[in-house]
């Protein structure tokens, strides 16, 4: 028994079915559609130098990419939930790569605002669709699997950051939205039609360290629980300073007067942003499976106290030291490397605490706190004008670290309540009906 229960947490099938294939799928799909929002501020300054719309009009479209990438995520995860990745994933990729034609041959705002949709519905389709997928095929290792799913998000731009800053220089941006716009779609539209609809392996059981409910919840359902408003503020808090700096690290290197100073590091010379960026990208990714496989093995919450209390801190340092090219490129990376973990701890989180079945719906309901994390984007620019960059780095960093402090004396222990107090209740009938009838509709 205990040898047919470990082949099948394995999940090693043969063909489209072996789970570790469809996870590196949906990595390499997250890699393809990543630069969508992280080689975004390569474009800013080149637009604004040529149409002169302005910096703040212009990162209108980013708040605007974030908040439909965002908010949509749930729609689509329940579309997941029931027709399967592949038809959403391949609607992404046709939005993916539809945006950024629409960008190159924008010449009005409300045009690129339209992309800016457009782009936020296809970047929504693939990230919940993939991230999700991996919460499914692995929930003996959420965090991990998560962790390496989202990391192909925080990765991808990295490959190609520098490509895309060469493109802008030597043939313009329109170019260089163009070009790889129809690279992405492509690209990822191909990917697609390579995803399966995800079975959870049998006999598999959550890591030790890990607090899971054996009690399926859907989203309606969800979102009724106050322990789902306090993981959706965490969430809310901790992204708000890392998106802050994925948008504004470009006018900050700036106005700080070295954005195009040629840097040198292990013998590579770039221009500081270009160079900040690509090390930021790495860092960003790298983190999102190394903080998943940690929270799978020491706990959701504690992994959170340390990271999130890192994140404030290397925004303080940032404030404090960041006017030095290399602190900057320093401190820019470090805030990237405790931030970027958001993205696999609390998919994993969510599922741990709302269970698997609805997992692509619920993660997705979560991940709109992303969305709501953007809004405040534009109040940089307006604390920035009245304090300058040093007052937005310190609110972040307050904010950031207070979160920290909460997950540990306030979200553990209401979240143990929560489960506990679930584990030992049968599910009201009604419920019993309600998912018997989804699963039969799934033909599962």
């Amino acid at each position: 028994m205990a040898h047919q229960e470990a082949g099948a947490t394995s999940g090693n099938g043969r063909g489209l079915q072996n789970r570790w294939f469809q996870l590196a799928v949906g990595v390499v799909c997250m890699g393809l559609v990543a630069n969508l929002q992280y080689g975004w501020t390569l474009f800013v300054s080149p637009m604004d130098a040529k149409h002169h719309w302005g910096t703040s009009a212009i990162q209108v479209a980013f708040s605007i990419f974030i908040v439909t990438e965002t908010w949509l995520v749930p729609l689509e995860g329940w579309l997941v939930d029931k027709f399967g990745p592949r038809p959403v994933v391949a609607g992404g990729a046709i939005c993916a790569g539809l945006a950024w034609v629409m960008n190159a041959y924008a010449t009005t705002l409300p045009e690129l605002y339209a992309a800016a949709v457009i782009a936020g519905i296809g970047a929504g389709g693939v990230y919940g669709t993939c991230v999700g997928n991996a919460l499914k095929w692995f929930p003996d290792k959420r965090g991990l699997a998560a962790g390496l799913t989202a990391a192909g998000f925080g990765t991808g731009a990295a490959i190609t950051v520098i490509p895309i800053a060469n493109m802008i220089h030597s043939a313009g941006y329109e170019k260089a939205f163009l070009f790889f716009g129809i690279l992405q779609g492509v690209a990822i539209f191909a990917l697609s039609l390579l995803l399966v609809k995800p079975r959870a392996p049998k006999g598999a059981v959550a890591a030790k360290a890990v607090l899971t409910n054996k009690v399926e919840f859907t989203p309606g359902q969800m979102v009724k629980t106050p322990v789902f408003w306090v993981i959706y503020a965490s969430f809310v808090a901790v992204a708000a300073g890392g998106i802050m700096a994925t948008a504004q690290l470009g006018p900050i290197a700036k106005d700080y007067g070295f954005a195009s100073m040629p840097v040198t590091l292990l013998g590579l010379t770039l221009p500081l942003l270009t160079m900040t960026l690509s090390i930021d990208n790495l860092c960003n990714g790298f983190t999102r499976p190394l903080c998943g496989f940690l929270s799978d093995r020491f706990g959701r919450e504690n992994t959170m106290f340390v990271i999130f209390i890192g994140e404030g801190l290397a925004l303080l340092g940032l404030m404090q030291f960041g006017r030095d090219p290399y602190a900057f490129i320093l401190f820019a990376a470090l805030t990237f490397l405790f931030w970027g973990e958001i993205f696999s701890i609390f998919p994993a989180l969510c599922a741990d605490t709302f269970g698997s079945k609805f997992a692509a719906s619920n993660a997705g309901t979560l991940y709109t706190a992303k969305g709501t994390a953007a809004m405040l984007v534009p109040l940089a620019s307006v604390l920035s004008a009245n304090g300058g960059w040093d007052a937005v780095f310190t609110v972040a960093a307050v904010v950031t670290i207070a979160a920290g402090v909460s997950a540990k004396l306030l979200l553990a222990p209401m979240r143990k309540r929560f489960i506990t107090g679930h584990s030992d209740t049968p599910m009201p009938v009604s419920d019993v009906a309600f998912f018997a009838s989804a699963s039969a509709k799934r033909g599962e």
